[in-house]
């Protein structure tokens, strides 16, 4: 999504504070220092945990501008030492800001900024870089779990300076470690140019997970035990990773939280051309000769300029991103349906899941472009984009003998609300996993929330930790579409897990046999 209003100096105090909301204050660590292939890096006590130690801004890659933009990733090695004390610059791209929504709460400005935006407008080409939090001081040789998210974002927006992704609570919660880092995004990450390499995006996840694999025991994490898990496009990059690199996953399961391969349908590389050549074509580098090389000459603004006013592609229901990824049949595929029947992925363990109302935070991007999004329309919005295709990921890999859990999440918080009715949106789990509410709200958790919260930090760590049965030890029961194995987060209330069958969430899903011609403008 864009909208067009400038957000800087509103945004970043709310990302830069310490949170209020610090019941009590840890024994604070003491600076320390890690070897690594980017350098000795030095991390420092978390601001509101300060019993985890938190390092910022590690780059795993070099820069990509100049003759780098629109290449694959090069590895960043260094001996020197780097001060890990801030985030890095958020890879560049066109951020948007409030929207005037009717009815809207109190704290929706603040919700929404934290989630479309990415910490402040501070955009560099050097952006490709790590974040990590660590109960303790690391000790090499600890063999903690490692969760590394990927965020979401429609490949378009977003980054890891983020209220939602702050590693600080999880950490401290259940002493794993957990990684966030940034990706190309927008025509930089998926320009869909003819002749080159498609999806670099996808390819710096990629290098970010051979760093973690590479570096983490240096922090105390075991890189065996290394778990791989994101949100809306950042779910679907990790399904991509696992059609991709079936023999060489890196991770050791998979936590997809609200999208699947199955949820939209990638760019044609017929049309991933005609968006890079309207691109170019306004930029004064034409369509044919050495278009990739004056490309490359442009300054960032300019390129980012150009792509603005590249016409989105229509859907039923919500505006398709101009730039994202394209099918290349080497990192992303034509047919993730037959790949799924034929088992060509990673066959590792699954959490798996969506939001009871993920429409909720679309009606808002329905809003902002002019769209009419009524609730027949949300409804199909909501299974064919998440539900149905969860449903469909998951049964492929049970099918193939996987070990799968499936969720879905009920919670309904005040803090958090973003207008009457706003429900369990979508990315409202992300304040749950990473215990964030607080501090994305801008106001106190209720008992039943932080209670919730727990819930989740323990679900997701149990499974970091042991992804074959860590979650079959809280009492959740594998996953078969026949049988009470559907899990019911934040039902009713419930701060614990509920089960019933797949059928109360799924009953249409077979009447619309695998349709996006609303979710394709989910991702």
């Amino acid at each position: 999504m864009r909208v067009t209003l400038a957000v800087g100096a509103l945004l970043l105090p709310l990302l830069t504070q310490a949170s209020p909301f610090v019941e009590s204050r840890d024994t604070a660590v003491a600076a320390s220092s890690v070897s690594t292939t980017s350098g000795v890096i030095v991390g420092h006590a978390a601001v509101n945990k300060t019993g985890v130690t938190e390092f910022l801004g590690i780059p795993y890659a070099a820069s990509t501008s100049g003759s780098q933009r629109w290449m694959p990733p090069q590895r960043f090695t260094s001996k020197k030492t780097f001060t890990a004390a801030t985030y890095k610059r958020s890879c560049p791209g066109n951020i948007g800001g409030t929207v005037a929504f009717p009815n809207k709460t109190a704290q929706f400005d603040r919700i929404f900024l934290a989630f479309t935006t990415q910490g402040g407008n501070f955009q560099s080409e050097d952006c490709l870089s790590a974040n990590i939090w660590v109960k303790g001081t690391p000790k090499a040789g600890a063999s903690k779990p490692v969760l590394v998210f990927v965020h979401g974002g429609r490949w378009n927006i977003g980054g890891a300076k983020s209220l939602f992704y702050n590693g600080q609570y999880l950490a401290a919660a259940e002493d794993v470690i957990v990684v966030t880092f940034n990706y190309r995004l927008n025509i930089l990450g998926f320009p869909g140019a003819p002749g080159i390499q498609q999806n670099v995006g996808l390819l710096d996840q990629r290098m970010a997970l051979e760093w973690v694999r590479d570096n983490i025991a240096a922090f105390g994490g075991d890189c065996n035990r290394i778990t791989a898990f994101g949100q809306s496009a950042g779910s679907v990059s990790i399904a991509y990773q696992a059609y991709a690199y079936p023999n060489d996953p890196i991770v050791a399961g998979y936590i997809m939280e609200s999208g699947t391969p199955h949820s939209w349908t990638p760019l044609s590389p017929a049309l991933g051309a005609q968006h890079w050549y309207n691109a170019s074509s306004t930029l004064g580098c034409g369509t044919s000769g050495n278009v990739l090389s004056c490309m490359q000459s442009k300054n960032v603004s300019s390129v980012l300029a150009a792509f603005a006013k590249v016409p989105v592609d229509p859907t039923a229901a919500l505006n398709q991103p101009q730039f994202q990824p394209v099918e290349d049949n080497i990192t992303v595929f034509y047919d993730y349906s037959a790949l799924a029947a034929a088992g060509k992925f990673a066959k590792l363990p699954l959490l798996i899941g969506n939001n009871n109302h993920e429409s909720g935070f679309y009606d808002i991007a329905a809003f902002a472009t002019g769209k009419s999004f009524n609730a027949t329309q949300q409804n199909l919005f909501d299974l064919e984009a998440f539900t149905c295709s969860t449903a469909i990921e998951a049964a492929a890999r049970v099918a193939k003998g996987v070990p799968v859990w499936r969720y879905r999440y009920f919670g309904d918080f005040a803090n958090l609300q973003l207008y009457p009715g706003s429900g369990t949106y979508h990315g409202a789990e992300l304040d749950m996993v990473f215990g964030t509410a607080q501090d994305v709200s801008g106001l106190p958790n209720s008992a039943v929330e932080t209670a919730t919260i727990a819930y989740f930090m323990k679900s997701w760590a149990a499974f970091a930790s042991n992804p074959t049965s860590g979650l079959s030890k809280l009492g959740w029961p594998t996953y078969k579409n026949s049988t009470a194995t559907l899990v019911r987060l934040g039902y009713n209330s419930q701060t614990s897990a509920s089960f019933v069958a797949p059928s109360t969430s799924d009953a249409q899903c077979p009447a619309l046999n695998g349709a996006v011609d609303l979710g394709k403008g989910a991702m």
